[in-house]
């Protein structure tokens, strides 16, 4: 196991939510349970029966995604930190939403501040994308120059630079389904539309990016006790006042996953842990940096798992 200074945490983002998770951990651990519970009381509403129980269209919202999966891989961490005693890690990083959860985690804000906010966005970036139809499309196996060229000619952005040959575009919808053909007519491998509610991490995400800057300002926030890498600039957050200006700075622009993950790898981290929902994290960290070891927890035999081997 890799010491704490070789360790970074990572949190997912949209995407990751599957109906029935977090369930497990409600039931094995008493402190997970009310973290969720805490959850639902903070939104006012039963959260954690869509999560638990489905229907997965309406989990699949992006009002209800973005609070679910802060919610289930915060009581991840809680559990990892009640059985798994350890120091704090080197760094912490979330991808678009997970970037919340790593908030929380870095004590910048407490859990239920984190859940509201993440209702709150995903409520902002729904209502944009109702306002002005947009999609986003994975496009895989093209260099980044030759997709911004693409997306130059067709008024899209990259809106997520996952890691080699895995970008992601967004923008207006018929942009962006003239933006993948010619992605493909100039070789890329595959062009896949996502299920999302809107162009995230594009300029039409502004009225959400109006929105949040407005309930953000009004917000106290602490420094951040563990450094948090920005989605946007892919460097080290240490201050309130730089978290704050990157909530908002997140909206509209693209985020940098490939280069945080090389940033924490440049500063000597060895080893990720993804703590949540899912596998994409710990999937794109292997396709950027094949020489650093990748760990999941985000379900209760895994935690008890790695827990049994960190005494």
């Amino acid at each position: 196991m890799a010491s704490p200074n070789q360790v970074a945490c990572v949190f997912p983002g949209q995407g990751s939510q599957t109906v029935g998770m977090g369930k497990d951990l409600y039931e094995a651990f008493p402190s997970a349970r009310a973290l969720i519970d805490q959850a639902d009381k903070a939104l006012g509403v039963p959260l954690s029966k869509l999560f638990f129980e489905g229907p997965e269209e309406e989990l699949r919202q992006t009002i209800n995604a973005q609070p679910a999966l802060v919610t289930v891989s915060y009581a991840c961490l809680t559990v990892i930190r009640e059985l798994a005693k350890g120091e704090p890690p080197a760094f912490l990083a979330g991808h678009s939403l997970g970037e919340y959860t790593a908030l929380a985690a870095g004590d910048v804000i407490d859990f239920p501040t984190a859940v509201y906010l993440a209702r709150e966005r995903g409520r902002l970036m729904q209502e944009a994308g109702a306002l002005t139809p947009g999609a986003m499309v994975a496009v895989l196996g093209m260099e980044e120059a030759a997709l911004n060229a693409v997306c130059q000619e067709t008024g899209t952005n990259i809106a997520n630079y996952n890691a080699p040959g895995q970008l992601v575009i967004s923008g207006a919808a018929e942009n962006v389904a003239k933006a993948a053909e010619l992605a493909k007519a100039r070789g890329a491998a595959r062009a896949v539309p996502l299920q999302v509610s809107g162009a995230f991490h594009s300029p039409l995400m502004k009225p959400a990016e109006e929105g949040l800057t407005k309930i953000i300002a009004g917000m106290t926030f602490r420094d951040p006790q563990v450094p948090i890498i920005g989605n946007t600039t892919a460097t080290a957050l240490t201050t309130a006042d730089q978290v704050k200006a990157e909530l908002t700075r997140q909206l509209c622009n693209g985020v940098q996953w490939q280069r945080s993950v090389e940033y924490m790898v440049s500063r000597g981290v060895q080893m990720f842990i993804e703590i949540g929902p899912g596998k994409v994290l710990t999937g794109l960290v292997k396709r950027i940096d094949k020489n650093v070891a990748t760990l999941n927890l985000g379900d209760a035999a895994g935690i008890k798992g790695f827990a049994g081997q960190a005494r």
